[in-house]
C-alpha cells in the first residue's frame, strides 16, 4: 500500500498551525491576538489537536517505524494529559477566570509560581511532553530509526522539527503568563519582558534534552497517574483552600 500523502502531509504541517493557534491567546505585554474569555480552555484544546496531528503523521507514511512512533506518542499523551489539565486548573482557580489575561492580572504582587510550584513544574512538563521533547520523544526513539521521523525529508522534515519548537515556544509563553506574572517587571516595557521570560524558560525546555533521558511511554504512565495526578490535584486542592479563605 502506498503512503496516504494527504493524511501524511496535514499531520506533519498541523504541528505548526496549532502551535500558531496557541499562540493567539498568550499575551504579549497588553497585547493580543484573541482576548477569548476561555483561554486557557483554549490552549488545551489545541493540545489535544497534537495528539491527532503525530498520529496522522505516522499512520500516514505507511511505515512499520513511523506507525510505532505515532502509537507511543498516543499512550504518551494517555499520561501526561490528566496531571497538564490539573496544573492549568490551579492558576484558573486563583484567578477564577478562564482568560489568560485576567490570570497574569491576578499576580500583581506575586507571581503563582510562588505558592503553586507543583502546577508550575508539572506543567511545564506537560509542555516539554506534547513537544515530543527530551525525556518524552520516543515516538522519535532510535530504536525505531526515528518513528515519526523515519519517512520524512526535505521540507516535510522541516516543517514537523520547526512544529516541535513552535509547540514549546507557546508553551513557555503561556507558562510565562500563568505562573510567572507575565510582563509584569521594572523599567521595561510589558512586553519585554514578557519575551524575556519566555526566552528564559523555552532555554530551560531545550536544554533538558540533553538532561534527562527518554522515558518509556508504560513507565510514564506509572509516574503519572500514580505520582504526578495526585501530587497536582493536591496543589488544586491547596489553591482552593487559600482562595476560600479569602
Amino acid at each position: 500500500m502506498a503512503a496516504d500523502s494527504l493524511l501524511w502531509r496535514v499531520g506533519v504541517s498541523g504541528l505548526l498551525v496549532v502551535a500558531l493557534l496557541k499562540v493567539a491567546v498568550v499575551p504579549l505585554g497588553s497585547w493580543v491576538v484573541a482576548d477569548l474569555s476561555v483561554g486557557v480552555v483554549w490552549f488545551n484544546a489545541m493540545d489535544v489537536m497534537v495528539w491527532a496531528l503525530v498520529w496522522m503523521a505516522g499512520w500516514g507514511a505507511n511505515s512499520a517505524f513511523s506507525l510505532v512512533g505515532g502509537y507511543r506518542f498516543l499512550g504518551q499523551a494517555l499520561s501526561y494529559e490528566l496531571p497538564l489539565m490539573f496544573a492549568l486548573t490551579a492558576p484558573v482557580v486563583a484567578a477564577g477566570s478562564l482568560r489568560v489575561g485576567d490570570i497574569v492580572t491576578a499576580q500583581e504582587g506575586l507571581w503563582f509560581v510562588v505558592w503553586m510550584p507543583v502546577a508550575f513544574l508539572v506543567f511545564c512538563a506537560g509542555v516539554i511532553a506534547f513537544s515530543v521533547w527530551g525525556p518524552f520523544s520516543s515516538a522519535l526513539g532510535r530504536d525505531i530509526g526515528g518513528g515519526v521521523l523515519v519517512e520524512l525529508s526535505g521540507v516535510d522534515r522541516l516543517l514537523l522539527l520547526a512544529g516541535r519548537y513552535a509547540l514549546l515556544s507557546a508553551g513557555a509563553g503561556l507558562a510565562v503568563a500563568l505562573f510567572l506574572g507575565g510582563g509584569s517587571g521594572p523599567f521595561a516595557p510589558p512586553w519585554v519582558w514578557t519575551l524575556m521570560k519566555t526566552l528564559v524558560v523555552l532555554l530551560v525546555f531545550v536544554g533538558a534534552r540533553r538532561v534527562f533521558a527518554v522515558v518509556r511511554p508504560d513507565r510514564l504512565v506509572e509516574a503519572a497517574w500514580m505520582v504526578f495526578l495526585p501530587v497536582v490535584l493536591l496543589q488544586v486542592l491547596f489553591v482552593s483552600l487559600v482562595v476560600v479563605g479569602r
